[in-house]
């Protein structure tokens, strides 16, 4: 990456912070800060630590209070923490002083899943997209991205005349960077173009959901093809599109870049031709995993990143995956006193069946239950734009 510095992922360790607020209830944050932790554990860092604190808003100089600030330095100082992680976006000053108090690695959550497509994106087109949006992300940062200046700096977070004259220089250096990305990525996205408009007489349909729900092996499991699937998070960063025959009806189908809470802007503005996928989808398959304690809040997250990238409204079908990991062992008397007791699996597929648009399927796909279902239902909606393109279309001839 042009001189940035990078964590040493088999030595570093790390704590986690979060603000306990009205927007984020205590149970909200230790959600989210489970989620952190398998971010942090994607990258490969070792989480000791977690700190919270209740505050309404960020402390606009270090993000958390002075209190709270002594004590993670203290935490950090005794155990030889490397990095310190927080859950939400730090401004430039809040970064270079946190930097300056803590004397050691900052990140917030916008750089940490940018590092983590760094490292997982394989073909020219994603690699050209994360190094945009992060040269973009970090051209504000850079008093404390750049390895050179670490050294001349010495660790302590110091400036002086011959460092500002070295700021001054970089940011030249990383405007033009972003100027050739930019350029790159727009020859990729007008070849791109080019294809996608080749397949405008065949349907597409899109994967699209949660990261780390199981897109990947569903598109294994359809396609019949040699696709990545790990249980990681953003195990897939780059597009993969495949044609599918069911009942002798053709589609494409493509595996996109999982969603999560607080996509980095600048990652979605630079995912924009991988996220034309989606975008110019007939058909969605929106993945959820049902096993996840937080599901639900999980679908709102993606559904209101499809409004976000223009991709709301279109034929959906919910595929709720992991219902071999679905449990709901509760005791009937402990659930008779909850406010909200979990819902059973037969209760759960009574609320998603049935309703205008019955096209909700209950899945294993690594346990390959009810896949047959699954592609019927696919193949129905299909069918019906199929019909459209191809109007004077025989069911009965073989494609």
């Amino acid at each position: 990456m042009g001189g940035f510095e990078t964590i040493n992922i088999e030595q570093d360790t790390a704590v986690l912070v979060a603000l306990i607020n009205r927007d984020q209830s205590e149970e909200k944050v230790i959600e989210f800060l489970d989620e952190l932790a398998f971010l942090a554990e994607t990258l490969g860092l070792n989480v000791v630590k977690t700190f919270t604190q209740r505050l309404e808003k960020p402390e606009t100089r270090s993000f958390v209070g002075k209190g709270k600030l002594d004590e993670i330095q203290t935490y950090v100082k005794a155990e030889n923490v490397n990095v310190v992680i927080f859950d939400d976006d730090l401004s430039p000053s809040q970064l270079r002083n946190l930097e300056k108090d803590l004397k050691v690695k900052i990140y917030d959550r916008s750089l940490l899943i940018l590092d983590i497509f760094l490292k997982r994106a394989q073909t020219a087109q994603a690699k050209t997209q994360v190094e945009l949006a992060r040269s973009s992300y970090l051209l504000p940062r850079l008093t404390r991205m750049w390895t050179h200046l670490e050294r001349q700096r010495g660790g302590t977070g110091t400036r002086g005349g011959a460092g500002e004259k070295e700021i001054e220089t970089d940011r030249r250096n990383i405007r033009n960077q972003i100027s050739v990305l930019k350029k790159k990525l727009e020859k990729i996205e007008k070849q791109n173009a080019v294809q996608r408009k080749s397949r405008s007489n065949i349907v597409r349909v899109a994967l699209v959901g949660y990261t780390n729900v199981g897109k990947s092996t569903i598109m294994r499991l359809l396609t019949k093809a040699d696709v990545l699937a790990e249980d990681k998070l953003f195990a897939t960063v780059d597009s993969t599109v495949r044609k599918v025959v069911i009942d002798r009806i053709p589609f494409l189908l493509s595996d996109t870049v999982g969603f999560i809470r607080k996509l980095p802007t600048h990652l979605i503005e630079s995912f924009k031709s991988t996220l034309d996928e989606v975008r110019e989808a007939d058909i969605l398959l929106h993945v959820v995993d049902v096993s996840h304690p937080y599901f639900q809040d999980q679908i709102e997250t993606v559904n209101q990143t499809l409004v976000d990238i223009g991709a709301a409204n279109k034929p959906t079908i919910m595929v709720f995956n992991k219902i071999d990991q679905f449990r709901n062992d509760i005791d009937e008397d402990i659930q008779e006193e909850m406010d909200n007791p979990p819902m059973s699996l037969s209760e759960l597929k009574a609320t998603y069946i049935g309703k205008d648009d019955p096209s909700a399927v209950f899945i294993s796909a690594t346990k390959k239950e009810n896949i047959t279902e699954l592609r019927q239902v696919i193949v129905d909606k299909v069918k019906v734009k199929h019909y459209t393109i191809f109007p004077n279309y025989l069911k009965n001839e073989f494609y």
